[in-house]
């Protein structure tokens, strides 16, 4: 096929896409630049399905590459090693509305990539690549349901932006990315510095108009270069399979082993169910193949029928009720701050550590604007909370983003560095699991880190609706604070976060080719008022406001102002200066280009001793100043006394004592403490110093 491009001016600037040009032996690939930032992104697909599985094996992948802004890799190999948090964190968000519309029955391997090769800060890569991406996959002959789109949204004084530039993107009041098919949103993920709901849904809907407009560009090249979508295997379970089931386990038993509360008994329950199958289908090898897939439709089935027809939930709540809440503080001792937050049978401890501004995480990535993390939010997810057996492999995608969530819920209301200047790391621990782990540990970040004296601006709690649709867009039921059951089982896992006053963070997951408006309206306006719930019955119980200080076990920082010019004076020659302070006192000491200094230590007396030093090194020196200092060095016409490390002034001979003496060694001796008062400088421009001047 020839090469083609198509262009089309989007948000001010021109989205210019060549189809045929590079990677021709992909399914289906574009080369895309907005602006002057190009990224490659292909589409590929297995020629057969992969045996033995139950799932859709995608992959999707963000790859940033850093010759793309002008960099070389650091370490030994020079070469871009493992994915980013930001590339695994971009790589989630297209995956989410991409996978629904593959074939629920498609077993074949498909990999989206997209490789970022030129960065330009007026057009994110991000967004670039999820146009890439849902471009590749509809022109390709992979079945795919598409198109969809992808416009971000930032805000600045009130106004929104489309697709922002990297700068607005880091400094505005929201950070939203919305994904639509040509009816409706499949995807929501946002950042916001306390968004009202209704300009929220605002928000959403001007990205959604947006997405029109390019999934009618993507129509268009579809028209021109889009493949016939090959015909695939499916893997569906036969009809007549599920037929014979409901025979051998009528909906109503399965109805019974679904309905409890207790996952464990809904697990030991289906098990028994299972072996029911296992026993009656001992000699069909076909179906004992599919069995594990069936089960799991089956109550799927029964599950989504209960919820939907009877209004009868699996835990038997309300389709508007909160699962039990408790929450405490303060269980784990000597840690810096630490909280429990549990939801039914979902249950987070959250642990707050309290560090020097040094210790923030470096970011080395296409962000020219943000190269640290002050904050950092980690979240853990042990195969005992779920009631398995697995090793530790470290965090995988999922917890990396859930432990993003969390740090992007909490955010908004951080202490500036100015009022709090501290590293701050909450890593949440999920002790158990059953639905919707992100959202309590939310709650439990919120608590920990007052608990730990970080004065967060309001508290902010969150939580997950779910869904589940009929036949028609009016046929649905929206469920607040949905438990694992029916989020496996449901059409919609739609988490938001917040304070009484506005949204802090929204992450959006479907299972089917989205939402209508009313829902969408309906899940927001749900989780507002479950926030609120949480927050006054529960969180408040437990604490209601940030600590006045800090632990006991925490460093304590105290921050003083230099003028800038004075930091070279501060750090001295190859450091020396600043090397000696921390060494006679024994405290951090951080400093930043704009003269803010930190100083931190456990011990006040030492802590104080070292802000005198820097204060004794930064002031201009006027006579009449008395210093405390040390005798260094002593010469035939006098002595040499440091009042501050790297800082020195001389005592003449005559200046020593009231009496007249002949050597100086007659009155001092190196290492003498000795007090003296500031004359001025000598012809030499050196501090000169008198000891018996000094009343």
């Amino acid at each position: 096929m020839a090469g083609k491009t198509f262009t089309m001016e989007l948000a001010g600037r021109t989205l210019r896409v060549d189809v045929g040009r590079v990677a021709a032996q992909a399914n289906g690939a574009v080369f895309i630049q907005y602006g002057d930032t190009t990224v490659l992104s292909t589409a590929t697909a297995s020629d057969k399905p992969r045996e033995g599985i139950d799932f859709f094996p995608l992959s999707v992948e963000f790859e940033e590459k850093l010759y793309s802004v002008g960099k070389i890799p650091g370490g030994f190999n020079k070469r871009e090693g493992k994915a980013s948090e930001n590339s695994v964190l971009t790589a989630r968000v297209i995956d989410r509305p991409m996978r629904p519309l593959f074939p629920k029955d498609f077993r074949n391997d498909v990999t989206l990539n997209n490789m970022v090769m030129s960065v330009d800060p007026g057009c994110r890569p991000e967004v670039v690549a999820m146009l890439g991406t849902a471009m590749a996959a509809t022109i390709s002959d992979i079945p795919f349901d598409g198109p969809c789109a992808m416009t971000q949204v930032g805000m600045m004084n009130g106004e929104f932006i489309i697709n922002p530039s990297q700068e607005t993107w880091d400094k505005g009041d929201l950070k939203l990315t919305v994904a639509s098919t040509s009816e409706k949103v499949i995807m929501i993920e946002a950042g916001a510095n306390e968004i009202p709901e209704d300009k929220m849904i605002e928000a959403i809907y001007k990205a959604h108009d947006v997405n029109q407009t390019i999934i009618a560009f993507i129509n268009q090249m579809v028209a021109e270069v889009g493949k016939e979508k090959f015909t695939y295997t499916s893997c569906a379970i036969p009809e007549e399979m599920f037929a014979k089931m409901k025979e051998i386990v009528p909906p109503e038993e399965m109805e019974k082993a679904v309905f409890t509360d207790e996952k464990q008994v809904r697990e030991a329950n289906i098990k028994a169910v299972t072996e029911k199958f296992e026993e009656a289908f001992a000699d069909n090898e076909e179906y004992l193949a599919v069995l594990g897939e069936a089960v799991y439709q089956y109550q799927k089935k029964t599950v989504r029928k209960m919820i939907l027809k009877d209004h009868k939930r699996p835990d038997g709540r309300a389709i508007d009720q909160i699962r039990p809440l408790s929450a405490e503080i303060d269980l784990i001792p000597r840690v810096h701050g630490s909280a429990m937050f549990t939801r039914g049978q979902t249950q987070i401890c959250d642990v707050v550590t309290l560090a020097p501004l040094s210790e923030a995480q470096r970011i080395d990535g296409l962000d020219e604007f943000v190269t640290e993390k002050r904050y950092m939010h980690q979240y853990n997810f042990p195969s005992y909370s779920v009631g398995e057996t697995k090793p530790s492999r470290g965090p995988g995608r999922r917890e990396i983003g859930h432990g993003a969530l969390a740090e992007r819920a909490l955010i908004p209301v951080l202490p500036s560095v100015e009022e709090f200047p501290y590293a701050i790391r909450a890593v949440s621990e999920t002790f158990e699991s059953n639905g919707s782990t992100s959202m309590a540990s939310t709650c439990a970040s919120c608590m920990s880190l007052m608990a730990a004296g970080v004065p967060i601006k309001k508290m902010v709690a969150g939580i997950s609706c779910g869904l589940v649709t009929g036949d028609t867009d009016d046929d649905y039921l929206v469920l607040t604070d949905i438990q694992g059951l029916e989020d496996f089982f449901g059409d919609m896992d739609f988490k938001v976060t917040g304070t009484k006053d506005g949204i802090t963070a929204i992450q959006m997951d479907i299972k089917i080719h989205g939402l209508t408006r009313p829902i969408v309206e309906e899940a927001i306006r749900r989780t507002r008022e479950a926030r609120f719930f949480i927050m006054d019955t529960c969180m408040s119980k437990a604490i209601d406001k940030p600590r006045d200080s800090v632990s006991k076990y925490a460093p304590k920082i105290v921050q003083i102002q230099v003028d800038p010019e004075k930091i070279g004076d501060i750090v001295g020659q190859r450091g020396k200066t600043i090397n000696e302070i921390i060494a006679r006192t024994g405290v951090k000491i951080d400093i930043t280009d704009d003269g803010a200094v930190s100083i931190c230590g456990t011990e006040k007396e030492k802590m104080d001793e070292a802000i005198k030093m820097i204060e004794i090194i930064t002031t201009d020196f006027e006579k009449g100043q008395i210093f405390t200092g040390k005798v260094v060095s002593i010469k035939e016409f006098g002595a040499f006394v440091e009042f501050a490390p790297g800082k020195e002034g001389m005592v003449h001979i005559s200046k020593i004592a009231n009496e007249r003496i002949d050597h100086v060694e007659d009155v001092l001796t190196l290492g003498d403490t000795v007090k003296v008062i500031c004359l001025g400088k000598d012809k030499m421009g050196r501090i000169s110093f008198s000891m018996k001047d000094v009343h």
